[in-house]
């Protein structure tokens, strides 16, 4: 079963129209394609939904849903960012729109004196590391863990998006070997709150269509822990073009499996399912 549940448009980030992304997945063989608009709601950003365009997202989807019927099976849902204090990915603060999941995420590392991003471009990842943490990589990125986890503990959501997305431009930056004993006790921390959350993990392939990355999220790494602890994985795109729809999914599948994964998770119109990689 062909799908994708992470779907960007130019409703916040993405480069085509919700219907133009509808179409590609149609002519690429999709049986179900979910939109998960960047959301920060009831705040945004220029990358994020605007407040006011949150109803009329959601009346397009809407609308796509019924055009489409019999063609290809459509989800309405929300990438909502955690931000201490601002922004949280639970249900109820959508509650307005009535979404079919969330995907949660962590995009920034909030601090009062200065938050940036993680994945926007390497110099604004260097400066952060630099002008917060002191260059102190290992620190920084234990931030980006604690956020994960406080999201995870706080949060109501379906799906865990690129839980190490730190990793993005690291082979640019060289911040850290994933092979380095603090990192790893990072991913299995991660990994045990992953686990009592109870929410799917996707394993991402957006960086490898934007040529940042040759690999997915999570690492093969954090793939075996979540795969020990019975943690449901998800294929998704991350799609931000028609191009990008189905980009590494063959790659994806192959490494879940050597992880010891047989089946995926997919969102049906009762709720989860599982089908065979």
């Amino acid at each position: 079963m062909k799908t994708n549940f992470h779907t960007h448009t130019v409703f916040c980030d993405g480069k085509n129209t919700a219907e133009e992304m509808v179409l590609a997945a149609i002519q690429k063989g999709f049986e179900r394609l979910g939109f998960s608009a960047h959301s920060m709601y009831p705040y945004a950003s220029d990358w994020h939904l605007e407040n006011k365009q949150h109803a009329a997202y959601t009346e397009e989807i809407h609308r796509l849903q019924k055009k489409y019927a019999g063609q290809i099976e459509i989800f309405l849902g929300f990438e909502a960012d955690y931000i201490p204090g601002i922004c949280s990915p639970r249900f109820e603060n959508f509650s307005a729109f009535k979404p079919n999941f969330l995907i949660g995420s962590v995009h920034l590392i909030y601090n009062p004196r200065k938050t940036f991003a993680v994945d926007s471009n390497p110099p604004e990842l260097a400066d952060g590391i630099r002008d917060i943490y002191g260059g102190d990589v290992q620190k920084a990125t234990g931030a980006y863990f604690s956020l994960q986890k406080e999201m995870l503990a706080r949060g109501d959501f379906t799906i865990l998006g690129h839980a190490d997305l730190i990793r993005k431009f690291n082979g640019k930056l060289n911040l850290f070997s994933e092979d380095e004993e603090w990192y790893k006790k990072e991913l299995q921390s991660l990994a045990e709150a992953i686990a009592k959350a109870g929410v799917i993990t996707e394993i991402n392939t957006g960086a490898i269509s934007r040529g940042y990355m040759t690999s997915p999220y999570p690492s093969a790494y954090l793939l075996s822990l979540l795969h020990e602890k019975k943690v449901p994985v998800m294929i998704n795109s991350d799609a931000h073009t028609t191009e990008g729809l189905d980009c590494a999914f063959d790659l994806a599948a192959e490494l879940a499996k050597k992880a010891g994964y047989t089946e995926k998770a997919v969102l049906s119109s009762d709720g989860i399912q599982f089908v065979a990689l």
